[in-house]
C-alpha cells in the first residue's frame, strides 16, 4: 500500500490544557476498567502471525462475574484473533449481558489484515506503518468487530500504546469517540515506539476523540519531581529500583500486572489527592488464566492477582470512588 512512512519514536505532545475534559459536579470521581482482550503468545518471543490462540478467553465471563458483583463495567478491547473467534465472541457476549459492560477495539498490526508489513518490533506500533496501512487495518478491524458483536466499537487502543500523529484523526474517521492508548510517563523510544513523557493523566479533547490515558502516578518522597527525575534515575545503574526501595519515587500504573499491592494502593491515593477525576485502569485478558502472560504464571500468580484486586475495590470503596462504564464517561465528557 501507498502513503509516506511517519517518523518513528512519536513523541506525543502535550496537550493544550483548555482541551482538558471538564467532568461534571455530579459526575464525582470515578474509575474505568479496560481490558486488552486479546490472543496469547509467547511475551519472550518475537510477534508472529500465527499467534492467534485465543483458548484464554473461555476465563472471561468468571472473572467479568468478580467484577460485576462489585458494580464493575468493563471495556473490553478486542482485537482481530478475538473478534474473529466465533468461541471468543460468544464468551464475550456473555459478560456483556451486564448492561454496562461494553466492546471496543485493539488493534495488533502483526495479527490484524491487510498483512503488506514485515512483522517486527517497529511495525507492532501501528503509529509507525503508513497512514494508508493503518487506516485500512482499522477500517478492517472496526468492521469484523461490529459483524460480530452487532455495534460500532467506540473505544480505542492501540496494541503496544502504538498511537503516532495520524492515530486521532484515522479514529475519528471510523466513528469513534474515545481512545485511552496514551500512557503518561512511558518511553517506547528504544523500540523505536511513542514517547508519552508530556502527556498528563487528565482526559482532553483531540478534535473529535476524547483521549483517556491509562493512569500512571509517581509516588514516593520525591514525587513532586516526576518524570523528570525518574528519567535521570534510568540513566544511573539500578537507579530506579534504588529509589523505589527507598520510598523516594515509583512509576505506578493501576494495573495488577507488575505493580506491588502497596504502590497501587498508594498511587490511587495520591491521585485521588490531586484531584484527578477519572482514574483509568487495565490488564491484559490472558491473565485470567495461568501460564499465559508473564503476570500470571501460575496458581498463585492468579491469586495474587485477585487478592490485589480486592484491596484495590476496597480502597476505591472507602474513597467513594465509584466505577463509570464507557457509556457514563461518554456522556459525562458531552456534558455542557
Amino acid at each position: 500500500m501507498g502513503g509516506a512512512t511517519p517518523a518513528r519514536g512519536y513523541r506525543a505532545p502535550a496537550p493544550d490544557p483548555a482541551s482538558f475534559v471538564t467532568w461534571p459536579d455530579d459526575f464525582g470521581t470515578r474509575f474505568t476498567l479496560f481490558v486488552d482482550t486479546e490472543e496469547e503468545f509467547d511475551w519472550r518471543l518475537p510477534l508472529s502471525r500465527d499467534a492467534r490462540s485465543v483458548t484464554a478467553i473461555a476465563a472471561m465471563p468468571a472473572a467479568h462475574l468478580y467484577f460485576a458483583e462489585r458494580g464493575v463495567a468493563a471495556t473490553f478491547l478486542v482485537d482481530h484473533p478475538i473478534a474473529s473467534s466465533p468461541l471468543a465472541v460468544e464468551a464475550l457476549k456473555a459478560c456483556l449481558a451486564d448492561g454496562r459492560s461494553a466492546v471496543g477495539t485493539q488493534l495488533h498490526p502483526w495479527v490484524n489484515p491487510p498483512f503488506d508489513e514485515v512483522v517486527n518490533g517497529p511495525n507492532s506500533f501501528t503509529g509507525n506503518l503508513p497512514r494508508t496501512l493503518q487506516a485500512a487495518k482499522l477500517a478492517n478491524l472496526t468492521a469484523v468487530i461490529e459483524a460480530a458483536f452487532g455495534e460500532r466499537p467506540l473505544a480505542y487502543r492501540a496494541g503496544r500504546y502504538g498511537v503516532g500523529p495520524e492515530t486521532f484523526e484515522l479514529l475519528a474517521a471510523q466513528g469513534y469517540r474515545l481512545d485511552t492508548s496514551l500512557r503518561p510517563a512511558y518511553d517506547y523510544s528504544a523500540e523505536q515506539g511513542p514517547v508519552f513523557n508530556a502527556v498528563p493523566n487528565h482526559a482532553f479533547r483531540a478534535g473529535a476523540i476524547v483521549a483517556l490515558p491509562f493512569t500512571t502516578v509517581f509516588t514516593g518522597a520525591l514525587r513532586g519531581q516526576g518524570a523528570g527525575l525518574y528519567r535521570v534515575l534510568g540513566a544511573l545503574p539500578k537507579g530506579r529500583g534504588a529509589a523505589a526501595r527507598l520510598n523516594l519515587l515509583s512509576r505506578v500504573s493501576l494495573t495488577p500486572e507488575d505493580m506491588p499491592l502497596a504502590d497501587a494502593l498508594e498511587a490511587v491515593r495520591v491521585a485521588a489527592g490531586e484531584g484527578l477525576r477519572v482514574l483509568n485502569f487495565a490488564f491484559h485478558s490472558p491473565s485470567v488464566e495461568p501460564g499465559h502472560t508473564p503476570y500470571v504464571r501460575d496458581a498463585a500468580d492468579l491469586a495474587a492477582f485477585w487478592r490485589w484486586w480486592d484491596a484495590v475495590l476496597a480502597l476505591l470503596d472507602r474513597l467513594g470512588i465509584r466505577n463509570a462504564s464507557l457509556g457514563e464517561v461518554l456522556e459525562a465528557a458531552a456534558a455542557k
